[in-house]
C-alpha cells in the first residue's frame, strides 16, 4: 500500500492563476487581473517548492506541469527560477516531461524561447477553434491566423507540441467538425486534446444556457456522430485516443497527466490546486486555498492547503477504478484488489464485456471506444454498492 504510488509515478502541478481575460465555457480557478507582483508570486512557488521537498525528499520526479489560468503569462525568468529549484531538491527522471500551458497570442509565442531555455520541453496549446466566428462565440482573445503563427513559432522551439480544440459548438454541423479536425491533424505535432464543449454551473455560459440562450447546440445523436467521426479520423491520422478526450501518436502521451489516471502522486502547488501525496504509510488529498488574494499571504507561512485528509484505502481502489478506466490501457485488477481489499464483481465484469462496455483478459479491464462514450454509466455498475 505504501509503495502503490510509485506505480504511477510522481509529479508536480503548479498553478498560475491569471488570465487576460475568462472564457465564458471555463469553470477553472482562473482571475483577470492587470497588477500581478511577478517578484511575489515567484518567491511564494518557491517557498512552496522547498516545503513539499522536505516531504518527498528522495523521490524521483517524473513531470512538472505549469497549468492556470494562463502560465504563458508569467515572465520566463519565474519560469528558469521555479525549474531551477526543483532541479536542487528532486532526483529528475531520465524522461523528465515539462509542460506548459499557453494560449496562442503574440505576447506568449515571444516568450517561447525563453520557457525553451528555462527547461520547458512540451507546450499545450489553448487554440480550441480554427474560425474566427467560433472563436468569438467562445470568448477567444486571439484570433485563427495568430493561432496558427504561434503554432509555428512553438514548433520552432519545442519538439512536442499539443494544442486544445473544442467541438459540439454553436452551429457547428458533421461537415464543419470533421473539416476542422483533419486541418488540426494535419498541424498535429504528436498530441491532440479534443473536448466536447460542456455547459457548466457557473460559467457565463451556464447562465446564458440556463436563460434560454445559447441556441443551435447540437443534439446528442450529432455529438455522439461527432465523437465517432473524431475517434475514426484521429485513428486514420495515426493519433489514436489513448484518454477519453486525448489522442497521441506513439510515445506522445501527456506523461503528466498519465501520473493522475494512473493513480501516481502528485504535488499541487498555487491557488485551488489538487494534489494526492503518500506520507507515512497514508494517502492524503490535498487542496490549496483558492483565491489569490488569501493563498499568496498564506504562502509567507507554509499556511496555503486547507486541512488535509485521508483516503482510506477503498476510495483509493474507486479513484483508481475512476481515472485507470479513462485510458486505453484500462486498470490491473490485482493492483485494485491490493487497494480494495476485495476483487471487483465478477459477474458485472463478464456483463459489461459480453455488451462490448469493457475488454478484459483477466489480468486487467479497460473500458472499449463504445464503453468510453458511457463511461460514467460503465464505472458506476463496476463500483462496490
Amino acid at each position: 500500500m505504501t509503495e502503490d504510488w510509485r506505480l504511477g509515478g510522481f509529479g508536480l502541478y503548479l498553478h498560475w492563476p491569471f488570465c487576460a481575460a475568462k472564457c465564458p465555457y471555463c469553470d477553472f480557478n482562473s482571475h483577470v487581473s492587470n497588477d500581478v507582483d511577478h517578484a511575489a508570486w515567484r518567491d511564494a512557488f518557491l517557498r512552496e517548492i522547498d516545503r513539499y521537498a522536505e516531504l518527498t525528499q528522495g523521490r524521483v520526479l517524473n513531470s512538472v506541469f505549469f497549468g492556470g489560468g494562463t502560465p504563458s503569462l508569467m515572465p520566463p525568468e519565474t519560469v528558469h527560477a521555479i525549474l531551477d529549484r526543483v532541479r536542487q531538491h528532486w532526483t529528475l527522471a531520465n524522461d523528465l516531461e515539462i509542460t506548459l500551458e499557453a494560449n496562442p497570442g503574440s505576447v506568449e509565442a515571444g516568450r517561447f524561447a525563453g520557457y525553451a531555455s528555462a527547461g520547458v520541453d512540451r507546450i499545450s496549446m489553448g487554440i480550441q477553434a480554427l474560425n474566427d466566428t467560433d472563436l468569438r462565440r467562445l470568448g477567444r482573445i486571439h484570433t485563427a491566423s495568430e493561432a496558427r503563427a504561434a503554432f509555428d513559432v512553438a514548433r520552432a522551439q519545442f519538439d512536442r507540441v499539443s494544442f486544445d480544440l473544442i467541438y459540439a459548438r454553436q452551429d457547428q454541423t458533421l461537415a464543419d467538425w470533421r473539416s476542422e479536425l483533419s486541418q488540426a491533424l494535419a498541424m498535429a505535432v504528436d498530441h491532440l486534446s479534443l473536448y466536447q464543449l460542456t455547459i457548466e454551473p457557473g460559467t457565463a455560459f451556464g447562465a446564458r444556457f440556463d436563460a434560454g440562450g445559447l441556441k443551435g447546440l447540437p443534439t446528442d445523436d450529432l455529438a455522439v456522430d461527432m465523437f465517432e467521426a473524431t475517434q475514426e479520423l484521429c485513428e486514420a491520422a495515426g493519433m489514436p485516443a489513448y484518454e477519453v478526450s486525448n489522442h497521441a501518436a506513439k510515445g506522445g502521451e501527456s506523461r503528466h497527466n498519465m501520473i493522475y489516471w494512473r493513480h501516481g502522486d502528485y504535488i499541487g502547488i498555487g491557488p485551488g490546486a489538487h494534489g494526492r501525496l503518500t506520507l507515512d504509510d497514508t494517502r492524503w488529498a490535498t487542496e490549496a486555498y483558492a483565491h489569490p488574494a488569501a493563498w499568496l499571504p498564506r504562502s509567507d507561512n507554509g499556511l496555503t492547503e486547507k486541512p488535509r485528509f485521508a483516503i482510506a484505502p477503498k476510495d483509493q481502489a474507486g479513484e483508481y477504478l475512476m481515472m485507470g478506466l479513462r485510458i486505453e490501457g484500462g486498470i490491473d485488477l490485482k493492483r485494485y484488489r491490493d487497494l480494495a481489499g476485495a476483487e471487483l464483481n465478477a459477474t458485472k465484469i463478464e456483463d459489461l464485456a459480453a455488451l462490448g462496455m469493457i475488454r478484459t483478459d483477466g489480468v486487467t479491464i479497460a473500458a472499449t471506444p463504445k464503453g468510453r462514450m458511457v463511461l460514467n454509466a460503465v464505472i458506476t455498475e463496476l463500483l462496490p454498492d
